[in-house]
């Protein structure tokens, strides 16, 4: 069955999925979308409600669906999956949603599914790796929101210290979306300008212990959020939609989403959140940044901890 680039679905309406279905609908990227639930009324209900906004939003249909509706879709989002409890780590998840996600995963193999996977659902990386692993696609095709919303956070946080719109400041968060992931300073710039120039013309300082401060308020930031309000969302939805937006324009893009490395900083066998090039088949290409030596450690550590977490997966 040919792809319909127009068609996107998303697997889990629960707060993340029902969010990132508004934001498509902001958007405007597709002209069809697919709601699926293992609760069809709460993927009706919020078909029903995001198609009451329609007249003021983009011409799409919106409709909850099943499996056998998934054949043509151009991307498929995975949000499926037990929710972050307060003080609780990514990793602590991967019990509870390694059972959801094989099932889901069977589901979409049975079809003649050929368009692309991103996996949102906690821990991404290492669900990321055994979706590859169970689908059998190739790597171009599975690729996870990584830390997208991280650097995301990163440039927002760095822009208000330095007093800059954060859409101006280009920096990246890598490794593990979760407690491991490092900031890459080495390579971070406000408009081309390195970050200690741009400091020295806008009259600011930014200190070693400023990015400690930086960096664990990002990291931390997912918590400081569910122990307000239960869940985030709005942030995921973002940075889902701007992935989207990469594969329907084609746009040949760099985010830092999470992959399957094959060679790629020495790794293999393991999935990381690093800077991809993205467009419409997916992952274009995986970029190797230049790091400092302490960000290359700090890299080499989590992706032990994650090689470590997936060689505990049971995915028979």
């Amino acid at each position: 069955m040919a792809v319909n680039y127009r068609k996107a679905a998303i697997i889990g309406c629960g707060f993340v999925g029902s969010s990132i279905a508004f934001r498509f609908l902001q958007q405007g990227l597709f002209s069809k979308l697919v709601l699926l639930d293992a609760n069809q009324a709460k993927a009706e209900g919020e078909a029903m409600d995001l198609s009451d906004g329609l007249p003021y939003g983009a011409a799409m249909e919106i409709a909850a669906g099943t499996y056998d509706d998934l054949a043509d879709c151009s991307l498929v989002v995975i949000t499926a999956g037990a929710n972050q409890k307060p003080g609780e780590a990514r990793l602590e998840l991967i019990g509870r949603n390694i059972t959801i996600l094989k099932s889901i995963i069977q589901e979409i193999t049975a079809r003649s599914f050929q368009g692309i996977l991103m996996v949102v659902s906690n821990p991404v990386d290492v669900l990321t790796y055994a979706a590859r692993e169970l689908s059998g696609y190739p790597r171009h095709r599975v690729i996870g929101s990584g830390t997208v919303l991280d650097t995301a956070r990163l440039k927002q946080l760095l822009g208000e210290e330095l007093g800059v719109d954060s859409r101006n400041v280009h920096a990246f968060i890598i490794g593990e979306h979760g407690d491991s992931e490092l900031a890459v300073w080495s390579g971070a710039n406000v408009s081309g300008l390195d970050l200690d120039d741009f400091c020295r013309l806008r009259g600011k300082t930014l200190r070693a212990d400023d990015m400690e401060r930086l960096y664990l308020e990002i990291r931390d930031s997912a918590n400081e959020i569910i122990k307000r309000k239960g869940a985030t969302y709005y942030g995921i939805a973002m940075a889902v939609g701007r992935i989207a937006e990469c594969i329907v324009k084609d746009e040949h893009a760099v985010l830092p989403v999470s992959a399957v490395l094959e060679g790629e900083y020495g790794m293999e066998k393991v999935a990381l959140s690093v800077p991809a090039i993205l467009g419409r088949d997916g992952l274009e290409k995986i970029l190797e940044i230049p790091l400092g030596p302490a960000e290359r450690q700090a890299l080499d550590r989590s992706a032990q901890q994650m090689s470590e977490a997936i060689h505990g997966l049971r995915m028979q």
